[in-house]
């Protein structure tokens, strides 16, 4: 049986809040304004987040501590709790799973939270927050699995178009009150990664950079690697080098990248808190959608987003200067295509590159 629904009354003072957002990277980045809201509203609450082991940077350096006093290398969290749904799922018998499974039950359950908020809308993230015997749990009336809203204790109508805004009208319901999107968010300050970016970008004499990310979630969504070359060749010109942001499986990617730059583009490995790093230091982002583009943003970042398949109303480049490029013969839809989107194709290296340009030069003025 579920416990007993908090009144009123108990909600006026939220003292433990937890948040569910598992993953992917955009969507813990989208995620993020909404509980900065949440953390103004209640100072003194103990804040917990449940995320995916691989995008826990998002939220704490790796050499800090999951829990206790916040700080600038765990600027907004209480309590951080890991799970690794992937590995989960492919090994579902092994003791292995279990025990980790139990452990992190045992240790969300020990937060005593008194409120859940599941910002995915998924039947696992729903779990998760009834698991966490919170007595309230907060989700969207329409999730994006139907399934999630039975285990929900209230339902909120979303408002807003991009999904940040429908986080933070979420947030609203939860602090009973209108909330001021925050105009920045913090990431964790990882003094290592912060040396290591400095000491790269001295080495090689890099003084100012565009960061391009040829790579997407998936084939529909990915720009041609040659017309990134081709921006980038062109924009050395202008005296600006460009470093190609390279994921986990995207090396040939980037390699096609710096081939038809001519040596203009130079691919740059790093992990997440590097990549923060990194960005936090660009002067312009090019790329799709995709979490380091959000990730841009979110850091004040001008953006050039290149849009395909998806909604750049609902999942555009969010808080920073920006400009967006999608053809009009582009259908939405979250279909993971391998090929890429025709419309995706109409968007020329020039129409990016005069974007590119447009954004640089109003960034020096």
């Amino acid at each position: 049986m579920h416990p007993a629904v908090l009144s009123e009354a108990d909600l006026a003072t939220i003292d433990r809040l937890l948040v569910v957002r598992l993953g992917s990277m955009g969507d813990v980045i989208h995620t993020l304004p909404a509980v900065t809201a949440l953390r103004r509203r209640f100072p003194e609450a103990t804040i917990g987040w449940v995320i995916e082991e691989r995008w826990a940077e998002l939220l704490c350096t790796l050499s800090t501590p999951r829990s206790g006093p916040r700080s600038p290398q765990r600027p907004l969290i209480d309590k951080i709790h890991t799970v690794n749904t992937k590995a989960w799922r492919s090994s579902p018998f092994s003791n292995q799973t279990w025990e980790q499974i139990a452990a992190g039950l045992s240790e969300l359950r020990a937060g005593r939270y008194g409120i859940a908020v599941d910002f995915q809308g998924a039947a696992r993230s729903a779990l998760i927050a009834r698991w966490s015997r919170a007595p309230v749990i907060y989700g969207v009336a329409q999730p994006r699995e139907n399934v999630a809203s039975l285990f929900y204790t209230r339902l909120v109508l979303a408002r807003g178009t991009h999904i940040v805004k429908q986080n933070l009208s979420l947030a609203e319901a939860v602090a009973r009150q209108t909330l001021e999107m925050p105009h920045v968010v913090e990431f964790p300050y990882d003094e290592a990664a912060e040396k290591e970016c400095s000491r790269r970008l001295s080495d090689q004499d890099i003084r100012k950079f565009v960061l391009l990310n040829p790579g997407a979630g998936w084939g529909a969504k990915q720009w041609p690697a040659k017309r990134y070359g081709y921006v980038a060749k062109q924009l050395a010109e202008d005296g600006f080098k460009t470093l190609i942001n390279c994921g986990p499986g995207e090396r040939n990617l980037s390699q096609a990248v710096e081939a038809s730059s001519g040596g203009a583009a130079e691919e740059i490995a790093c992990s997440l808190s590097q990549l923060i790093a990194i960005t936090r230091r660009a002067s312009l982002f090019i790329g799709g959608d995709t979490g380091p583009m959000h990730l841009a943003a979110a850091l004040g970042i001008p953006v050039v987003g290149i849009f395909g398949p998806t909604d750049p109303a609902r999942n555009g480049p969010f808080g920073t200067r920006s400009i967006v490029l999608r053809s009009r013969t582009s259908p939405t839809t979250h279909s993971r295509r391998s090929k890429p989107d025709e419309g995706l194709l109409e968007i020329s290296s020039d129409q990016v590159l005069a974007a590119a340009r447009q954004l640089l030069r109003s960034h020096r003025d």
